[in-house]
């Protein structure tokens, strides 16, 4: 959430700072400015709405420069107003920033008292005013800027910029990422390494309290106890292509269709195929003496962990505890030296998750974490960090870093089972085959895109629709609905198909779409007596299923969807995808927002 941007360069900055920002809308936001030095004079502008509010402002009021910042703001303390759009500026300072100051009350009383008064009412606009204060007192901009970090309590990024000085930035970070780019006489700041792609493809992360002073000529970075610190430069591979809708209409709907290659690169990453089918992951990934495996997430990535445990108990006979990464920590839990904890972010930033990833460090046997974003805070500060290799994903609802997310955990509870013998050669061989096999049915499951779509012209009239599911596809049912209310903005719930008759049942009537995610497996029968409960009650049924399964239980449902065959291990990894496409068709018939959903951020780097 949030998103900045700075850049020191030679060319007019304004439409360059639009541009990142345009890489950053993904992240989520309601308003957007920029600021920018021009001829020693700081000036700024802000706009609510779409990136194409702020840009219309340009045209007709432009702002000149070769030296600015930017933001994409997404609304926590005050309305999504231009008064509280960033950039804030006091006087000759302006700030851009990401995350919550949590002292901001206790600096505001102290502002205030010498005279140094709110015109928002955003907790940023204490930091800009510390910065004026320091200023006035006589203080050079490095040092009030140092000075206003020393006061700050909470997580953020933070860009400072100055009046009359046009070769210097400031950056700082704590618990947000921020990320330097460097290029030839020239310098950039972004939330992330997309931003700065078509710029730079040399990058320093900055650490956790680190601050930079930046100059066109490269930058001095300094960490929390005000040592110098030389972070290294690493150079990123992005193909900025990945980050364009390549002839489909939204993201989301691009990213649903890559699906069977990104999971065939993934498991070509982590297994050997051939006629010796083997595992690929790390030796330091080893599962022998681990008691226990404890998966925290949020959001998607915490229903591919719920249905993992299924998978580390029921493959590797290892006990696997699911944690909510907002909770984990406030509940005190117990934990094993002996366990492994397992951390899964698509971004590899989420302030919850990285809390508690720092909250097991030396509490456990191993930490380790499932990523995207192989550069990112939770991988660095992980023992071991697994990509999933799904690359790029821009929209806010998570479709193929989930899918990966999934195979790459399945490949860990392969893993865990062949560790401890629970396992041999010719049952790995065949669960890696099966596994092999999902991107081909993929393929099948997104031409049901067109029936998909007629259906979703009904749904899209509901207000309450009910997903169920058993086993492992009850996460997959929650997780369904999950996308369904990302992007429709209708009420939907996943249930587990027993618990129907211990409350929800209560909802059932002709206006209520139920959606049965039931392959021909060991619980299809169970199942399948649930869905004739609601069939019962005048409930409108659509049941995802085989062949099998519709042939067998088809009869008097409303609508059916018939999936490939698969492997009941690995059914939650396929019927994902008509889960995503009921959910994006929908959608697509409400006239919602797919990819930038009202409210939701991509990535929610504050906790």
């Amino acid at each position: 959430m949030c998103g900045i941007v700075g850049v020191l360069g030679h060319h007019e900055v304004a439409p360059l700072l639009v541009e990142a920002l345009k890489r950053l809308e993904y992240r989520g936001y309601d308003s957007a400015g920029i600021a920018t030095v021009n001829a020693g004079r700081l000036d700024r502008r802000r706009a609510v709405g779409k990136l194409v509010n702020l840009s219309d402002l340009l045209v007709h009021d432009p702002l000149a420069g070769k030296a600015g910042i930017g933001h994409t703001r997404w609304a926590t303390h005050g309305a999504a107003t231009v008064v509280n759009a960033h950039p804030h500026r006091a006087g000759g300072v302006a700030v851009v920033h990401n995350g919550i100051i949590e002292n901001f009350r206790e600096l505001r009383a102290d502002l205030a008292a010498d005279g140094y008064l709110p015109e928002t009412e955003t907790d940023t606009e204490t930091v800009v005013l510390l910065a004026r204060r320091a200023l006035d007192r006589g203080l050079s901009p490095v040092e009030a800027a140092r000075d206003t970090l020393a006061r700050l309590q909470g997580a953020f990024a933070l860009c400072f910029l100055f009046d009359g000085q046009d070769d210097l930035m400031i950056a700082a970070r704590k618990g947000s990422p921020l990320a330097i780019g460097h290029g030839d006489g020239e310098m950039f700041v972004g939330s992330d390494a997309i931003a700065l792609a078509p710029m730079t493809d040399r990058i320093t992360y900055l650490d956790e309290g680190d601050w930079a002073v930046i100059t066109r000529a490269g930058a001095q970075i300094f960490d929390a106890a005000g040592r110098l610190a030389n972070r290294p430069e690493t150079r990123i591979q992005m193909d900025a292509a990945r980050i364009e809708k390549a002839g489909y209409k939204h993201f989301m709907a691009k990213e649903i269709a890559e699906q069977p290659i990104v999971l065939a690169d993934a498991l070509k990453h982590y297994a050997n195929g051939g006629v010796k089918p083997a595992l690929r992951l790390p030796e330091n990934l080893n599962f022998q003496a681990i008691d226990r495996v404890t998966l925290v997430a949020c959001g998607t990535a915490n229903y591919a962990c719920q249905v993992a445990k299924y998978w580390f108990e029921q493959i590797a006979g290892l006990p696997a505890d699911v944690d909510i990464a907002s909770e984990f920590r406030y509940r005190e839990p117990v934990l094993s030296p002996a366990s492994m904890a397992i951390f899964v972010s698509q971004s590899g930033e989420t302030a919850d998750t990285l809390a508690a990833l720092r909250h097991v460090k030396d509490k456990v046997a191993k930490v380790v974490s499932v990523i995207n974003v192989p550069t990112s805070s939770i991988a660095r500060e992980s023992d071991l960090a697994l990509p999933i290799l799904a690359g790029i994903e821009v929209g806010v609802a998570s479709t193929k870093a989930f899918t990966c997310q999934l195979t790459v955990l399945a490949l860990m509870a392969l893993k865990a089972a062949q560790d401890r013998g629970r396992i041999d050669a010719a049952t790995l061989a065949d669960r890696l085959a099966t596994l092999r096999a999902l991107p081909g049915l993929m393929n099948a499951a997104l031409a049901l895109s067109d029936p998909i779509a007629r259906i979703a012209k009904d749904l899209a009239r509901a207000q309450d629709i009910l997903f169920l599911g058993r086993g492992p596809m009850f996460p997959l049912a929650m997780e369904g609905a999950l996308k369904l209310k990302e992007i429709s903005y209708i009420h939907a719930e996943g249930y587990a198909s027993g618990e129907l008759k211990h409350g929800p049942i209560a909802l059932i009537d002709a206006a209520v779409p139920v959606i049965v995610l039931a392959p021909k497996d060991a619980l299809f029968d169970k199942t399948v007596s649930n869905m004739q409960e609601v069939m019962a009650r005048n409930g409108k049924v659509l049941l995802l299923s085989d062949t099998a399964g519709i042939e067998h239980a088809g009869h008097g449902t409303w609508k059916t969807l018939t999936l490939p065959e698969v492997e009941p291990l690995w059914a939650p990894i396929l019927y994902a995808i008509p889960a995503q496409l009921l959910a994006y068709h929908t959608a697509i018939a409400k006239g919602t927002d797919v990819d930038q959903p009202r409210n939701l951020a991509k990535s929610v780097t504050v906790e």
